[in-house]
């Protein structure tokens, strides 16, 4: 799992009928950047139109729960 990711387990009661599922939600990596390090790793100008950033620790790549879904069209 991309440790960007994390998950849990809800409190389940005896008594409720229905199993708890497990949750899940992803951090984004600038929760943990408080301030912009100097030489803090660079894209090449293309790269970082193609990952929406140009800082490389700040990028996220959204996979969706699922895995990695690409649509073409």
């Amino acid at each position: 799992m991309d440790p960007q990711w994390r998950s849990f387990a809800p409190f389940h009661s005896p008594l409720h009928p229905c199993p708890a599922l497990p949750k899940a939600f992803m951090v984004p990596p600038n929760q943990y950047i408080t301030f912009q390090p100097s030489g803090m790793q660079q894209f090449s100008p293309e790269d970082a139109l193609k990952h929406g950033t140009l800082w490389q620790p700040v990028h996220s790549p959204y996979t969706g729960v699922l895995g990695d879904v690409r649509h073409d069209g």
